[in-house]
C-alpha cells in the first residue's frame, strides 16, 4: 500500500494538524535528545511509532513517552510501520551507511524524511535519495539542528553585518573521546569527518555565505586500536571565494573541544561550544581592545527541528536544510578524503545555493531532560 503524500496530505484526506512521526533507531542521540525533543514540539508534531532491534527498548521507551505498543516494530517490520495509516514523517538516527535504504523506503511509502547528518556516505546516495523524495512528492530534510539555534544564527549575522570587517579566515576544532562502536566502523560510515568535521563544513559554509571552491586536507589513524578503520583526525582547508580560507581540525582522540572563530579586516568573532547540545554556549566580539560576551543558555536544539519540518510539511514549504544542503557537505567530505589520500588540491563541484539559515529561523525552547533511557550509553569516552 503506498501513500500519497505531496504535502501533509493524500488524495481525498484532510490535512492534519499535527505530523506524527516514527523515530527509526534508538541509540543514544534518539534517546538523550530526540524522543525529549517531541515534548517541546506538541503543536505540530507526535511521536507516534518506534523503530528497534531492541525488544527491551521499544517497551519501556514506548512507557515513557506514550507510544502504543502496537506501534513499536523492529527493522524486518519498518515496511508495515510505513504502510500503518499511523505516521506522515519519519526521524531517522541509524548509522550513516543505513540513510539512504531507509529514506528510500520511506519516500516509496509517501512517507516524509528527517535524516540525520551526514546525509549519506557519499554523493551517489545523496542523490539517490533525493531523487526518490523527489519522485514520491514527500519531504527530505537533513537534521541540521544549529540552523535553528540562536548563537550559531547571531554568529551569521554579526558576521555578516561587517561589525568585524571583511570576514578574511575561519578557524576550528571538534574533537572528543570517542569510543570503539559504529562511530569508528568504516562500514557504519564512521570517521571523524563524517561525525564531527561535517560541523566545521557546515558552519564555515553558512558563515561565508558561499561554498568552497578547493581542499586539502591531512588525515591519521594515530596508533590507538580503535582508528584501525577510520581516520582518528583530520586537519582541513577549503578555499572559499573571495581570497577566504577556512581551516579545521576534527578529532576522535583528543579532549573535548567545539570552538569556532571567524577573522576579520577589523576584529574577530569566536564561537565557544556552538557545535554541543548539552552545554551552554558562548559568543565572544572582538573589535580593537574591546570584547563583548554574549552567553547563551543551555537549549533545546531537537525540539526546534522537528516544529520547523512539520511546518514545512504542513504548509508545503521546502526544508531550508534540504537534501541539497546534506549532499553539498558529504561532497566536500569526500573530497576532503580524497586529498588527505593523494596529497592533492582537489577541486570541488558547484552546486546551485540559494537559501542560507539566518535569524528567522531561530527557535527556542527550554531543555527538557530525557524521562529515562534503556540499553544506551554515551558514544564519548
Amino acid at each position: 500500500m503506498k501513500r500519497s503524500n505531496k504535502s501533509a496530505k493524500g488524495r481525498g484526506e484532510v490535512a492534519p494538524k499535527v505530523i506524527r512521526y516514527a523515530v527509526v533507531g534508538l541509540g543514544n542521540i534518539s534517546q538523550a535528545a530526540v524522543l525529549p525533543g517531541f515534548l517541546n514540539a506538541t503543536t505540530n508534531s507526535k511521536l507516534t511509532a518506534l523503530v528497534s532491534d531492541d525488544p527491551k527498548k521499544l517497551e519501556q521507551l514506548s512507557k515513557l513517552y506514550d507510544v502504543d505498543p502496537a506501534d513499536c516494530y523492529d527493522y524486518a517490520e519498518y515496511q508495515k510501520c510505513l504502510e500503518s495509516g499511523r505516521i506522515d514523517a519519519v526521524y531517522i538516527a541509524l548509522p550513516n551507511s543505513l540513510h539512504l535504504p531507509y529514506t528510500v523506503q520511506a519516500a516509496k511509502a509517501g512517507i516524509h524524511v528527517l535524516c540525520e547528518k551526514p546525509l549519506a556516505v557519499d554523493e551517489r546516495e545523496c542523490q539517490a535519495m533525493i531523487r526518490a523524495c523527489e519522485r514520491n512528492h514527500v519531504k527530505l530534510m537533513g537534521a541540521y539542528r544549529l540552523h535553528f539555534e540562536r548563537s550559531n544564527l547571531e554568529a551569521i549575522r554579526i558576521v555578516q553585518s561587517g561589525e568585524i570587517g571583511e570576514p578574511r579566515f575561519f578557524t576550528s576544532t571538534f574533537s572528543q573521546q570517542v569510543k570503539a562502536g559504529v562511530r569508528t566502523q568504516k562500514k557504519m560510515g564512521g570517521g571523524s569527518l563524517y561525525d564531527l568535521g561535517v560541523y566545521c563544513i557546515n558552519a564555515a559554509r553558512y558563515l561565508f555565505q558561499a561554498d568552497p571552491l578547493k581542499a586539502i586536507a591531512f588525515s591519521v589513524k594515530g596508533h590507538d586500536s580503535r582508528f584501525r578503520e577510520v581516520d582518528e583526525m583530520t586537519a582541513a582547508t577549503l578555499e572559499f571565494p573571495g581570497q577566504r580560507l577556512a581551516t579545521f581540525i576534527s578529532s576522535f582522540g583528543a579532549e573535548n573541544s567545539a570552538v569556532y572563530e571567524v577573522i576579520g579586516t577589523k576584529g574577530k568573532l569566536r564561537a565557544i561550544s556552538s557545535y554541543e547540545y548539552s552545554v551552554p554556549a558562548r559568543l565572544e566580539i572582538t573589535v580593537g581592545k574591546k570584547t563583548k560576551v554574549q552567553p547563551y543558555v543551555k537549549r533545546d536544539q531537537f525540539g526546534p527541528e522537528l516544529l520547523y519540518f512539520s511546518d514545512c510539511i504542513l504548509n508545503n514549504r521546502t526544508p531550508e536544510p534540504s537534501g541539497l544542503e546534506g549532499m553539498i557537505d558529504v561532497h566536500i567530505i569526500r573530497s576532503l578524503y580524497k586529498a588527505a589520500q593523494t596529497g592533492r588540491v582537489v577541486t570541488l563541484k558547484k552546486f546551485p545555493r540559494h537559501h542560507r539559515p539566518n535569524l528567522r529561523q531561530n527557535i527556542q525552547r527550554r531543555v527538557i531532560k530525557p524521562l529515562g533511557k534503556v540499553n544506551t550509553e554515551s558514544t564519548k569516552k
